[in-house]
């Protein structure tokens, strides 16, 4: 081992130690007497049910105890209290940033994504944070984007022959890998790409037991754990390899990549370090690769499932009418969500939905339940893109992005991604679902069981 990637290794460790989820000192204890209810079964059952079984547990515990309820969880039944009307998850969003923290409740996520990331940061760190990504997801920066985007879609459709069935979450998280590679990373030399993508695959495809393994150390000297680990090591070496070569690179200055803009940008004259370049990028490789797949393999199931949304997808796809297939992503994600909830961490007592809650609790809306409320979305187990045509839904109803100070950063690149990919697949094949098809969990997301099978036919 060379004595930079020996440098790169203890920056790794250290990062493990300091970013594990139940590592430090014990929280205090909460009063959790005043809580709304919530069934008391053993604290681990609780919270298997809550990363593993969610889409069955949630709204069970909604049938029960009504619209708030709370969940003990790891580690030591900690409070996690869910709320499911829009006006409770309109007070959380627009709760003080200094008081309703959100890194906390992602801390689970720390030993991957780092502590500078923008998910785990909190008061004036996020608002930094945030002030020097937002450059790179605005709306010129996104029309940038597209052309790229369309071509690596493009080459994917072409790729595929005539009556296949495949696996369209598979085929969407190669694309949409293949994009955060490109236009986040700058990485266009394919042996760079060919060492990135099965390291980033390993680090997404992971379940909720491997997650949680982070937070007890000995387990990581063991079968997945200690494969995990290994992992991130070497996906660690190539992405602080990639950001030492950018900074030396003579086109830096013309280069429109997320990374290169990153080294470009002094905050107070300082520019950024390596470690928070690091941080970022696996923050937004990680939450913009996964959920925009996931979201893209629905979408092209339930087009699949239906000769008239079919028709009305191809239809748009062959003419240009974006406004369709935005709709078609909006509604995919509203079906099926891909992230359960938007969760805060309270640092002082607040009051929400008129329940006093003490410092130290976890809250969150449901993103399960508010998507399937049916005075939210009327006849909600219905796939109908018309809901979101010329307008959205009522607000704080439809929330895969989160809202407030803390709306996800990515999300306009997410759905320009989204129909850019549909397009130019609908101009290319029809596509018929093949069998039905269920959520299942896969690290913190929920992903289509079977792998959202479609079959490929050329156009009629």
């Amino acid at each position: 081992m060379t004595t930079v990637e020996r440098d790169v290794h203890d920056l790794t460790e250290q990062r493990f130690t300091r970013m594990r989820p139940f590592g430090g000192d014990a929280p205090p204890p909460i009063d959790t007497s005043g809580l709304p209810p919530g069934p008391r079964w053993p604290v681990f059952l609780q919270s298997a049910g809550l990363l593993r079984f969610r889409h069955r547990f949630v709204p069970y515990l909604h049938r029960r105890y009504g619209d708030v309820f709370t969940v003990r969880i790891i580690p030591g039944g900690r409070p996690l209290v869910l709320f499911t009307r829009p006006e409770h998850a309109k007070e959380i969003f627009a709760g003080d940033p200094e008081v309703f923290h959100a890194g906390k409740g992602n801390a689970i996520l720390g030993p991957i994504m780092g502590e500078h990331s923008l998910l785990l940061q909190d008061s004036g760190e996020h608002k930094r944070a945030r002030k020097l990504l937002m450059p790179a997801f605005n709306g010129h920066a996104l029309r940038g984007y597209e052309a790229l985007v369309t071509e690596v879609a493009a080459a994917e459709a072409a790729h595929w022959t005539r009556g296949a069935e495949l696996r369209a979450l598979d085929r969407m998280n190669a694309v949409t890998l293949e994009v955060i590679l490109r236009v986040v990373f700058g990485v266009t030399d394919e042996t760079r790409l060919a060492e990135l993508r099965p390291r980033v695959n390993k680090t997404v495809d992971i379940s909720p037991a491997i997650l949680l393994g982070w937070g007890y150390p000995a387990l990581q000297k063991f079968g997945p754990w200690k494969k995990t680990v290994q992992n991130q090591h070497e996906l660690d070496q190539l992405i602080y390899r990639e950001i030492r070569e950018r900074r030396a690179a003579p086109d830096l200055a013309e280069r429109t990549d997320v990374l290169s803009r990153l080294i470009l940008i002094e905050d107070g004259g300082d520019a950024l370090t390596d470690t928070e370049l690091r941080d970022q990028l696996v923050t937004l490789l990680l939450a913009g690769h996964e959920t925009t797949a996931t979201a893209l393999a629905w979408a092209l199931h339930e087009i699949g499932r239906s000769p008239e949304q079919l028709a009305r997808a191809r239809t748009a796809a062959l003419e240009g009418d974006d406004a369709w297939l935005d709709a078609v992503m909006k509604e995919s994600m509203r079906l099926h969500p891909v992230i359960p909830m938007v969760v805060r961490t309270l640092m002082k007592p607040a009051t929400v939905g008129g329940i006093d809650l003490p410092a130290g609790t976890t809250i969150g809306p449901s993103i399960l339940v508010a998507h399937s409320r049916p005075e939210n979305h009327p006849d909600p187990d219905r796939f109908d893109p018309e809901r979101f045509l010329g307008h959205n839904p009522p607000t704080n109803t439809w929330i895969p992005f989160g809202g407030g100070v803390r709306r996800c950063i990515g999300a306009g690149f997410s759905l320009m991604e989204g129909v850019a990919v549909l397009r130019e697949v609908l101009r290319a094949w029809d596509v018929t679902a093949v069998g039905e098809d269920e959520p299942k969990v896969r690290n913190i997301t929920s992903v289509p069981r079977n792998g959202a099978r479609i079959r490929v036919t050329a156009r009629a």
